[in-house]
């Protein structure tokens, strides 16, 4: 004991002292962003530091074995695209990303997302209206989303909005596969404005309305 109590004393006269390394937090808000199946995980930083280095995995649900994100490993982005990865749109997924401080190596723990489902949680997006007009009739013909959305979705449809200047509005529904609705005895010289929306039944899923697109018939 009065050996301890020497060399204790003996190391506070030469100033030793030892400070214990502050553990460096991991990334905050970390969640998936799906938009017609291009999915890409995003978080925080936990600090404003710049020189953070990220590491990125990713897992199926039920599944115990975590794997690396290929290109997302040492990575100074703030974000990580996992689409190649979440491509079964049955599966559920989860993905977790840790911090590493530069030049010291610090690592923080792992910030674990919430669990992703692409069949649910992607969001489609509205098609685009091209437009060809004649005298009496208006030619619409659709740009559909992504040619996946197309591909995993078979049902899927669109609405066609217009908008006539007394304010009445029509729906018409479009086929994938036709693409182009004909409207037909328009009034000359009126104008009238469309809005697009695609439309997945089986899951009760559209997309938001489209930007109006306006035309004035001949």
């Amino acid at each position: 004991m009065t050996c301890l109590l020497l060399r204790a004393v003996l190391l506070g006269n030469l100033g030793v002292c030892v400070t214990a390394q502050v553990k460096l937090p991991p990334p905050a808000q970390v969640r998936f962003n799906s938009v017609d199946y291009k999915t890409v995980l995003h978080w925080a930083p936990p600090t404003n530091r710049s020189s953070l280095l990220y590491y990125t995995q990713w897992k199926i649900y039920g599944e115990p074995e975590w794997l690396d994100v290929d290109g997302c490993q040492g990575i100074q982005e703030h974000h990580c695209d996992l689409s190649g990865v979440t491509s079964e749109p049955r599966e559920w997924y989860y993905a977790r990303v840790h911090a590493s401080s530069l030049p010291a190596g610090s690592k923080s723990a792992w910030a674990l997302s919430p669990r992703f489902s692409p069949r649910w949680d992607t969001k489609i997006r509205p098609p685009t209206l091209r437009l060809n007009f004649t005298e009496q009739s208006i030619v619409v013909r659709v740009k559909p989303p992504r040619a996946l959305v197309r591909k995993m979705h078979s049902d899927l449809h669109y609405k066609i909005y217009v908008a006539h200047t007394s304010g009445e509005e029509e729906v018409f529904e479009v086929e994938c596969c036709s693409n182009k609705l004909t409207l037909k005895e328009l009034k000359t010289k009126t104008q009238y404005c469309l809005r697009a929306q695609t439309i997945i039944p089986l899951q009760a899923k559209s997309s938001a309305r489209s930007s109006v697109t306006c035309v004035t018939t001949l």
